[in-house]
């Protein structure tokens, strides 16, 4: 099989007169881990600051301040140390690259290993930094934590849930995998120190959906997909589901993999007749409506910030639209989507950016989620 002037062939592992395919290694797609290594230094970039020097982020509890701090939050934090538009692109780029082995090898044994290994994948990593985490605070408290933020008037930081037994321990790493609302709240999130554990619950929850979804792509037409992925984002963002995002990137891989993406947007946009425009132009449109929605309400009116929440249906306590909704959990929001979008339909049509995030130090700390747990983990699940 062929992908990007490569070719790729799954290997056969031979058990008891059973021929089963192991994981094959999917490649050229360096790019993808170059931002996420991108998405990491923007991930360090905001726990620092909002512990240290919290005015200067956005969204912060601290809105007063230094000057210079005031100019950070206004101008920089919405480009690059942006928690809502960090967690987003990390959900999207889950969905966009989980599904890649499925796509170029579409076997049953690829998708059942998939879905057997993605929990084993998450429990070894998340079970360790819990146990650190239990462990520290057990045996030095949080009471310096307090001080600390006492001291500097932080008030967008938490005190650490501290993990006092084994029982809170289990469950805490048990219900990570089962938390279906209210992700920010549960215990394993609240002990984790900056807060930030919740997002593994949707990664995990997600990818269960890109699993089931993928499915139906080796026995429909592209244009049915196509289609049908979209009723389905639309759907999701109709019930505020994290769905909303996930399959946008099942459809971005599904075009780029299948359907020649790149190059039928290197031919533009057909407006009328032959008159066509660029494709880049729209991509641009995309990412820049998503951005001046986030910069009009950080900068100039921040109280109409979460009135976009109400544009989606009360699906749990209502029949009517979402008039309650928490802001101390985190949201699917359009802002966020359209800049992801924007960026990830430039990032897939533009060589030069695939060649930057192709750098190596980017790469470097893209893979860095390939610690030790995981070599553990293929060598416990071989």
């Amino acid at each position: 099989m062929k992908s990007l002037g490569r070719t790729y062939l799954p290997t056969h592992t031979t058990i008891k007169g059973w021929i089963t395919e192991t994981p094959p290694v999917v490649s050229g797609y360096d790019y993808l881990t170059g931002l996420r290594g991108f998405l990491a230094i923007q991930s360090f970039l905001w726990v620092f600051l909002i512990t240290f020097v919290p005015t200067a982020v956005k969204d912060s509890n601290n809105t007063s301040g230094p000057g210079y701090q005031v100019f950070l939050r206004k101008i920089v934090s919405v480009l690059f140390w942006n928690e809502g538009l960090i967690y987003s692109f990390i959900i999207l780029l889950s969905a966009r690259t989980i599904c890649l082995p499925f796509l170029q090898f579409s076997s049953v044994p690829i998708l059942a290993s998939a879905l057997f290994r993605r929990t084993i994948r998450f429990l070894f990593p998340v079970a360790v930094a819990l146990a650190i985490i239990a462990v520290t605070f057990s045996q030095t408290s949080t009471a310096y934590i307090d001080s600390f933020q006492a001291l500097i008037k932080n008030t967008s930081i938490a005190t650490p849930l501290i993990i006092s037994n084994a029982v809170i321990y289990f469950n805490s790493l048990f219900i990570l995998f089962w938390t279906t609302t209210a992700y920010a709240s549960q215990a394993g999130s609240l002990a984790f120190p900056s807060g930030t554990l919740w997002v593994l619950s949707v990664l995990y929850q997600q990818s269960y959906t890109i699993y089931m979804t993928i499915l139906i792509i080796p026995y429909t037409r592209p244009a049915w997909r196509v289609q049908a992925w979209i009723i389905f984002i639309i759907t999701a963002f109709w019930v505020q589901s994290w769905a909303w995002y996930s399959i946008t990137g099942l459809l971005i891989a599904d075009v780029i993999h299948n359907m020649d993406f790149k190059a039928k947007s290197a031919r533009g946009i057909k407006i009328y007749r032959s008159i066509r425009i660029p494709s880049f132009i729209v991509y641009l449109i995309l990412m820049a409506g998503g951005l001046v929605m986030q910069y009009i309400w950080t900068a100039w009116r921040p109280q109409y910030e979460n009135y976009e929440l109400e544009g989606h249906t009360g699906l749990y306590y209502t029949g009517g639209i979402n008039t309650v909704y928490e802001l101390a959990q985190p949201q699917a929001r359009d802002d966020n989507y359209l800049i992801v979008l924007g960026f990830f339909l430039i990032l897939e049509t533009s060589s030069m950016l695939q060649w930057i995030f192709s750098n190596p130090v980017l790469m470097f700390l893209g893979r860095r989620s390939y610690s030790k747990f995981s070599l553990l983990a293929k060598w416990f699940m071989h």
